[in-house]
């Protein structure tokens, strides 16, 4: 069984590492199509979007957890931030799909497919993944704090970095989602605060339920698996 579901998380890698990948190249060509030269600046853009940012985490963790499994013991920081990292992607495919599926962008500026993974596959994979694959054991709720950290920086990030870049193709500044932009929302940053609460309380929520589940009997077990511990436990 553990060797299945590593062989199944290293498929689960390469689909959203390919993804990530198959939309830089899909980015370029459109900016150079487009005629903008400010590559670094587009890119810097492209790696602040919580999405990518959540999916290069899980390329990074199936990884781990697959090292993790074939040498048989998951140690508890890993466990954490594969709370932390499941939290994130089931957050991008609740925001992604109740608030921005709808959102057109410009036409040849998005690889369907890779959006498809990015924002619903890779974060339905990994509640599989931690519902059922090897590794897992109870958390103690502490471990919300941890998962929120992340969420929050990038947060207080993307609110200050906004103001302060401008893009010639916005003749503006730049944010990585509108609902975020004071300058297009209807009432400005009270807007944005609005949206920043209600996700951040998505997240919170989200977290707690990984938590939870971690605390279930289901999938608790996978062969070679450590004796279960809690975080508090393992620290002393």
């Amino acid at each position: 069984m553990s060797l299945a579901f590593s062989a199944l998380r290293a498929v689960a890698l390469l689909a959203i590492g390919a993804a990530i990948a198959g939309q830089i190249v899909t980015s370029l060509a459109f900016w150079q199509r487009e005629g903008l030269t400010d590559t670094a600046f587009r890119l810097t853009n492209f790696f602040s979007f919580f999405t990518v940012e959540s999916n290069a985490a899980a390329v990074v963790v199936l990884t781990m957890a697959i090292g993790a499994t074939l040498l048989g013991r998951t140690p508890t920081w890993l466990l954490v931030l594969r709370a932390a990292v499941t939290t994130y992607m089931v957050t991008t495919g609740i925001v992604y799909n109740l608030l921005l599926r709808g959102i057109e962008l410009p036409q040849g500026a998005t690889l369907d497919w890779s959006n498809e993974i990015l924002h619903v596959w890779g974060p339905l994979y990994m509640l599989v993944d931690w519902l059922f694959g090897p590794g897992r054991r109870p958390l103690e709720w502490r471990a919300v704090i941890a998962i929120i950290a992340f969420p929050l920086v990038w947060a207080v990030y993307t609110l200050v970095r906004g103001p302060l870049v401008y893009d010639p193709v916005l003749d503006g500044a730049w944010y990585p989602y509108p609902f975020l932009n004071p300058d297009t929302s209807a009432n400005g940053y009270l807007s944005v605060a609005f949206y920043v609460i209600l996700i951040a309380a998505v997240i919170g929520l989200v977290g707690a339920g990984i938590v939870r589940l971690s605390r279930s009997r289901v999938g608790q077990r996978g062969a070679g698996d450590a004796p279960a511990e809690s975080v508090s436990a393992r620290a002393r």
